[in-house]
């Protein structure tokens, strides 16, 4: 399989003038790419490097990011390059003396259908998530190279040193920095980062063709003993060889045997044969290396007028736990839908800041996880590490308007869980397909007065999805909406990113649900009470 060799230094070189520029084109950079292409923002991306990122890096989808690439319409894709993580093979003298299970499988229920972390090289994602933004009309904008920006009331102007050496000046209404964690817009903005002190060291990373070694197990070898190797993976001689799903290569994490270590091809080599039983000769071929040494820590704001951070730009975790790619393209996600509804349909710009009230506890919440996991050194992985129960309970955003609401129910601010049903015509679907899309959603259950006149009418702001009441748009056939949205009649106003942003009675539905979307749509937007 051929590593990515995308070269477009020149794609989109005369374009000066957009809504939003993002710098970076990682994961989270193209993800938001994709969001305001879906919704007709005029975006374009700027990346320093002549093509996409390689290196297999972060591998680890958890199953709230499954969603998201699922509404983004990328999932297929995904799911068809990717597959599961093998059990772990440790080995001594040369044979394998133990497995274990490090990563917790579970079924998949009606309300989270994708319940597994999925295995896709960083590299391959990044393929994906890029044919799907040129899929939507976006572009970006390689061998770029972001040196300077300032911004007034009004726009923000970035420049730009080409590779060819010429520079060009962008002027954007926002712009977006996902440049990584030494952002030179974070940087620029004098933004701080702090964060928790990891243990000091290195680690040669390498993406290898193998000969002699199985695909049926992530490969450990130790100097010291397994138990202890399990606790401390980094701590002395350590080897690591994970099978990439649907290729024929090897992604390796050794311990390095310096704080600058030699990654040449002939250096991994002798690395390799030095940690492990197998040979020099056996490395066939060393496509990529790379040296990581463990940081943390997060941006001491988010937002500086016109200008966000993003992804590791904003925080920085240790990839115990595989959240860091995870939680970043959140971000993207959380902050495209608000961009769309201030720049398309007229919302305040207030809206915005909700993004760094909402995604910085998260994040913080993240590094706390992924740092704890990291300094006890365990290598096992369980649905708590999913994001499947993050939510935004405490947003300026939500509204819990029903009194008495069980303490184990879904409330506003949660995650608008799935649910298999059928359409009043019988055919089997599932509640994402009627929530997929850049829209709000209105999901009601049961009788509610609930007056349509008093909501917009125009589909790519509001849809709404009634189930249980004398003329549904879904039947609950099995149960499934009830048992996981209640069986009380209520509406609820679901964001485009998928959680709940109000819950409220089946009585002054209507007059609930507009007074929200005020807050979302701008007054301007509503039908005149």
């Amino acid at each position: 399989m051929e590593l990515n060799n995308v070269k477009e230094a020149r794609e989109g070189s005369a374009v000066t003038d957009v809504d939003v520029l993002i710098a970076g084109a990682g994961p989270t950079g193209v993800a938001l790419g994709i969001d305001l292409a879906r919704r007709g923002v005029r975006a374009l991306v700027v990346e320093r490097q002549d093509g996409l990122s390689r290196g297999a890096r972060g591998t680890g989808l958890q199953p709230r990011t499954q969603e998201v690439f699922e509404d983004l319409g990328i999932l297929e894709a995904v799911q068809a390059a990717g597959g599961p993580y093998p059990d772990m093979a440790q080995w001594q003298d040369g044979r394998i003396v133990s497995t274990q299970r490090m990563i917790e499988r579970v079924d998949p229920t009606p309300s989270a259908p994708h319940s597994n972390t999925l295995m896709v090289p960083q590299w391959r994602n990044l393929e994906l998530l890029h044919e799907r933004l040129h899929e939507l009309g976006g572009s970006v904008l390689f061998g770029a190279e972001l040196t300077s920006f300032d911004q007034d009331p009004d726009a923000v102007r970035t420049r730009l040193t080409l590779s060819d050496g010429s520079e060009r000046t962008v002027t954007s209404r926002y712009l977006v920095a996902a440049d990584g964690g030494r952002s030179t817009v974070r940087k620029g903005l004098g933004i701080g980062m702090s964060g928790p002190e990891l243990e000091q060291g290195a680690a040669v990373l390498a993406d290898v063709r193998v000969d002699g070694l199985d695909r049926d197990h992530w490969h450990f070898w130790s100097a010291q003993s397994e138990s202890s190797a399990a606790q401390r993976p980094l701590a002395g001689r350590f080897a690591g060889m994970l099978p990439l799903a649907r290729t024929d290569i090897f992604q390796c994490m050794i311990a390095a045997p310096s704080d600058d270590p030699d990654t040449s091809p002939e250096a991994i080599r002798a690395l390799l044969a030095a940690t492990t039983h197998l040979a020099p000769e056996q490395i066939r071929e060393v496509l990529w290396s790379s040296v990581f040494r463990p940081k943390a820590g997060m941006a001491d704001r988010f937002r500086t007028g016109r200008i966000f951070l993003a992804g590791d730009a904003a925080h920085i975790h240790s990839p115990a736990g595989g959240q860091g790619l995870n939680t970043s393209v959140q971000d993207a996600y959380n902050l495209g839908w608000k961009l769309g509804q201030v720049l398309r349909h007229g919302a305040p710009d207030t809206l915005l800041d909700t993004y760094e009230a909402e995604r910085r506890p998260i994040a913080a919440r993240i590094l706390d996880t992924s740092t704890r996991l990291h300094r006890s050194g365990s290598m096992r992985r369980g649905r708590d590490l999913h994001q499947l129960d993050i939510g935004y309970p405490d947003s300026p955003l939500t509204q819990e308007l029903r009194p008495g609401v069980p303490e184990d129910a879904l409330r506003a601010g949660g995650r608008a869980p799935d649910a298999p049903c059928t359409t009043a015509d019988g055919t089997a679907t599932r509640l994402f397909e009627a929530l997929r899309g850049p829209q709000f959603t209105v999901l009601t259950l049961g009788e509610t007065d609930l007056d349509d006149t008093a909501l917009p009418v125009d589909p790519n702001l509001l849809r709404i999805v009634r189930v249980g009441s004398p003329a549904p748009d879904l039947i609950d056939t099995d149960g499934h909406v009830r048992d996981a949205y209640g069986s009380a009649p209520g509406v609820f106003l679901i964001r485009p990113d998928g959680y709940v942003a109000v819950a409220a009675p089946a009585e002054k539905a209507a007059e609930h649900i507009a007074d929200a979307l005020e807050a979302y749509l701008g007054a301007g937007a509503l039908p005149v009470r």
